[in-house]
């Protein structure tokens, strides 16, 4: 029997997050404003087809699974990785820190800046649409930030955690981590999350916090030559 967070792009996409799906019953994608996160039903060849058509010209879709996603027709590889998916089998207890507020649409900007800095992943300046996202400030600045991405029925994606290199060090980090790992818990959901396999200082972040690997993947970025 396949978990719900085997296929999560999918399962999202036709799922609690089917509003901010593009495509149809063979593919889909999240409105790439958003995140460029896609995945096709299945590796048939007209369901890679359907994902194939859903990029326009020099836009970036990102595809993961337990294997190597294949190709899509007609699209080129942009980068490759390996990624684990985490899950949390203890849960954290509190950690009380005032200067946790939640970010509004007016921090966005502010937010890329420090996703582009520090590469937690894929990040946009709509990226709230999906979740609330937290952060603490430090000298007039988000000096860290952590926020909530994908869902799937009874499971909730931890997402976006990062700090500035400037505030490093403070465990801001694993405090706004347990806040909305708890934050999620308190809907009756699983919390889960997703980090690149060679950065073992947020794994080893993680499994203290409470998670555990749940199984590794192959990530595959993709784009339609223009």
């Amino acid at each position: 029997m396949t978990h719900p967070l085997d296929r999560v792009a999918w399962n999202a996409l036709t799922g609690p997050h089917a509003r901010f799906a593009e495509g149809g019953a063979l593919a889909r994608r999240y409105r790439p404003d958003i995140t460029p996160f896609a995945q096709a039903r299945d590796t048939s060849a007209e369901s890679l087809a359907a994902l194939a058509a859903l990029p326009k010209p020099g836009e970036v879709m990102v595809l993961w699974d337990a294997e190597e996603p294949p190709l899509p027709p007609g699209l080129k590889a942009v980068r490759t990785g390996a990624v684990v998916q985490m899950i949390l089998t203890h849960e954290p207890d509190a950690i009380a820190d005032a200067r946790i507020e939640a970010l509004s649409e007016a921090d966005a900007a502010e937010m890329l800046a420090l996703a582009q800095l520090t590469e937690p992943g894929p990040f946009t300046l709509k990226a709230q649409a999906l979740g609330t996202f937290y952060g603490i400030r430090l000298d007039g600045r988000i000096a860290a930030m952590t926020g909530e991405r994908m869902k799937v029925d009874g499971f909730g994606e931890v997402s976006g955690v990062c700090t500035h290199p400037d505030f490093r060090g403070r465990g801001l980090a694993r405090v706004l981590s347990v806040f909305v790992t708890r934050k999620i818990r308190a809907r009756g959901e699983t919390p889960f999350l997703h980090v690149w396999a060679d950065n073992t200082a947020a794994i080893r972040l993680y499994e203290q916090i409470g998670f555990t690997v749940r199984v590794d993947q192959k990530l595959l970025a993709v784009a339609k030559p223009r």
